[in-house]
């Protein structure tokens, strides 16, 4: 039977078309291809129809006899939100290193005292593979409410492999459990092990020898990711790990140039990496070469904002010509939040960017940012019908009311999943 629903009378659809087939840069990613007073017809999951509502109910003919209508009046239409960077999979918090830091404790002293990440090792090690099920679906609950539709997931709070693969299978249970589609990242390099601590080449051998090979082999991640920093691992060991993720069919991702300049964003070019993240203290010269490489900008400034850090200049990238995305780094240490819509209002604070900059970063560039342009990521007929319904009655209110989530309702897959901001 036809499901279809028919989305009208909405103040402004925001379709972000165009840009499926490459991510947006420069003055692109102003471009968000308005409708006023638009409509969208969805038919059996799929987007089948966009435009005015004259144009979309001459396309919808007799399917909109059984269509399920929605009045979209004094509200936005947009593609669901896509997280391009998350640490999804984890088990406890670490709101006590929230003190330590307002004392002026920096990131890398927190950890290298026995916390950060190393303490959610340890309890993501503790944790059974039922208890990060559970709270990877509450997680997944609230993303849905914010209006994210699609996220990215990072092992990482593992760093042995038995840990690793409980992070990554759980993950994979999600993506089948949850209406939210979640893509896997491996990234068993996220710190050295305290076991490791005086020989980190050691344990990049590991895994690139055992981990690497048992990812490919079950299928558990499409990319591969590490954090290539000063007191972590060098720009040297995180080629090696890169390009031997390569020769397994994962892409490469790095956390790069974070903390400081440590030619993370270069290396990301040469490598061929999808995306550089973070980038708070990438060179200009890093920059310009991921604009010629065609390397995605993720940026995290609610990182930068929890951590009291600059943040990164995403105005600089924009203009240098590199495609920018936006994701919340969602994580227990450094931005404990769901909440995308709050990453683009300090995007637009912090970062330089515009209204219309953020809401491209966060469609069809974070979409690129983990291979599903082709799928989600903007209104176009033919893609994955996942509509955000925003009630605001322009897009720029979204970041002028700063803090707040205007989601009213969430389509995902042509299915109901949010309505009057409550989970279906």
């Amino acid at each position: 039977m036809t499901k279809a629903i028919f989305i009208k009378n909405a103040s402004q659809v925001i379709t972000v078309k165009g840009y499926s087939g490459k991510p947006a840069i420069r003055g692109e990613m102003s471009e968000l291809s308005i409708i006023e007073n638009g409509a969208v017809l969805l038919i059996d999951g799929n987007i089948a129809a966009v435009g005015s509502y004259e144009e979309v109910e001459a396309a919808a003919g007799d399917v909109l006899d059984g269509a399920e209508m929605i009045d979209a009046s004094g509200k936005i239409v947009l593609p669901g939100l896509v997280d391009p960077h998350t640490h999804l999979v984890h088990a406890g918090s670490r709101e006590e290193e929230f003190g330590m830091r307002l004392k002026g404790a920096t990131y890398m002293e927190i950890m290298e005292s026995g916390g950060g990440i190393h303490a959610t090792t340890s309890r993501t090690r503790a944790a059974s593979e039922e208890e990060l099920f559970r709270e990877g679906m509450k997680k997944l609950d609230y993303f849905l409410l914010h209006g994210v539709t699609t996220v990215e997931a990072k092992s990482g709070y593992g760093l042995d492999w038995e840990t690793e693969y409980k992070q990554l299978l759980v993950a994979k249970k999600l993506n089948e459990a949850h209406v939210l589609d979640v893509v896997s990242t491996f990234m068993g390099a996220h710190a050295v092990p305290a076991e490791y601590k005086s020989d980190p080449d050691r344990f990049i051998d590991l895994i690139i020898e055992e981990m690497l090979p048992k990812v490919a082999a079950e299928g558990l991640a499409e990319f591969n990711d590490v954090f290539c920093e000063r007191g972590v691992f060098t720009p040297e060991q995180s080629r090696r790990l890169l390009e031997a993720g390569k020769q397994y069919g994962l892409t490469p991702k790095i956390h790069a140039d974070e903390i400081e300049p440590y030619k993370g964003a270069e290396l990301a070019a040469e490598v061929g990496a999808i995306s550089a993240d973070h980038l708070l203290k990438a060179s200009q010269t890093g920059i310009d070469m991921m604009a010629e490489k065609g390397v995605i900008g993720v940026l995290l400034p609610g990182t930068a904002f929890f951590l009291m850090a600059e943040s990164a200049n995403g105005r600089k990238m924009i203009d240098s010509g590199v495609a920018v995305a936006l994701s919340t780094d969602f994580n227990p240490g450094s931005s404990p939040t769901v909440s995308l819509p709050l990453i683009m209002n300090l995007a637009c604070l912090r970062m330089g960017m515009s209204p219309e900059e953020v809401i491209t970063a966060a469609t069809i560039n974070a979409a690129h940012a983990i291979g599903r342009a082709g799928n989600v990521g903007s209104i176009e007929k033919g893609k994955q019908a996942d509509i955000l319904i925003a009630n605001v009655p322009n897009y720029k209110r979204l970041q002028y009311n700063y803090g707040m989530n205007h989601t009213d309702t969430v389509i995902k897959n042509g299915k109901f999943v949010v309505r009057d901001g409550v989970l279906c």
